[in-house]
């Protein structure tokens, strides 16, 4: 199993060989634009948690990180909208997508049970 570092890593890596496989055209480069921006992002706000200075910094983190991850599945999405051809290549992409969603919403919860303040 890899830690959560790693795969957010290679989850970003990833979406960016989806990205350089995307035929060149208008939609595509708008779409691929944003998700390889939220994509990528998710492993390095998750990486700043990890260095954060506090449980407060680290859920504001945590929480981006998430955002991100969010995002991104809404951009995979509308690419295999925009690329049936390619969908199923896909599919794995988005249930990773969803399952870092999950992952780090579930850090999200128990990092706040374990600090009733936040």
């Amino acid at each position: 199993m890899y830690d959560l570092e790693q795969r957010t890593s290679e989850f970003g890596k990833r979406i960016v060989r989806l990205i350089q496989a995307l035929p060149n055209n208008q939609t595509n480069k708008i779409l691929s634009g944003q998700c390889l921006r939220s994509g990528t992002s998710v492993g390095a706000n998750y990486r700043e948690a990890n260095d954060a200075t506090g449980t407060k910094d680290f859920l504001f983190r945590l929480k981006i990180s998430r955002k991100e991850s969010k995002e991104t599945t809404h951009w995979i999405e509308l690419i295999a909208e925009a690329n049936p051809t390619l969908a199923p290549r896909m599919n794995d992409l988005l249930q990773e997508s969803r399952e870092i969603t999950y992952i780090l919403s579930a850090i999200i919860t128990k990092t706040r049970e374990n600090h009733t303040n936040m």
